[in-house]
């Protein structure tokens, strides 16, 4: 009868065996994919020769003082005031009903049209002529939105 095991050997790769795994694993990876290499390769030397690498290679070089002037130009008080009237205006349409403010466009793109009908026409509006668009009941609920919008916006500005 063979002796029992009693210890396990397990086999560790030397440095030198797993660099030539490494060799062998990119060797292969090469091969299957030659063409996709040759195509980065074609690209990489378009770039270099419309000067883009260097450009990049000039920017990393560069990059404290490209990160300053970015930083410098973020911090002046015109694009803060963008960025903040940005996150303001981002915030009050948050708060919009959706199908409102889509009914509100497309009411404002049907009055666009119809204004500019009215600009083909060279008649001039008169004041008995607004008395009887006044019945309309279009005009009458469109000047009832302004004027409510209005009160409601007169509202909003009045001080505490």
């Amino acid at each position: 009868m063979a002796a029992p095991i009693t210890m396990i050997k397990k086999h560790e790769p030397t440095k030198a065996e797993l660099q030539q795994q490494k060799l062998e694993d990119l060797q292969s990876l090469l091969a299957e994919n030659d063409e996709a290499l040759n195509q980065i390769l074609k690209i990489v030397g378009e770039l270099n020769d419309m000067g883009v690498l260097e450009a990049a290679n000039s920017m990393l070089q560069a990059k404290e003082q490209i990160a300053k002037i970015a930083l410098g130009q973020v911090t002046r008080e015109p694009v803060t005031n963008m960025i903040n009237n940005l996150m303001s205006a981002a915030g009050a349409l948050t708060s919009l009903d959706p199908e409102t403010t889509t009914k509100l466009v497309n009411s404002l793109t049907s009055g666009l049209d119809e204004g500019n009908k009215h600009l083909e026409n060279p008649k001039k509006v008169g004041i008995f002529d607004l008395m009887k668009v006044l019945q309309d009941p279009d005009i009458n609920r469109a000047i009832g939105f302004g004027i409510y919008f209005l009160k409601g916006m007169g509202q909003g500005l009045k001080e505490d």
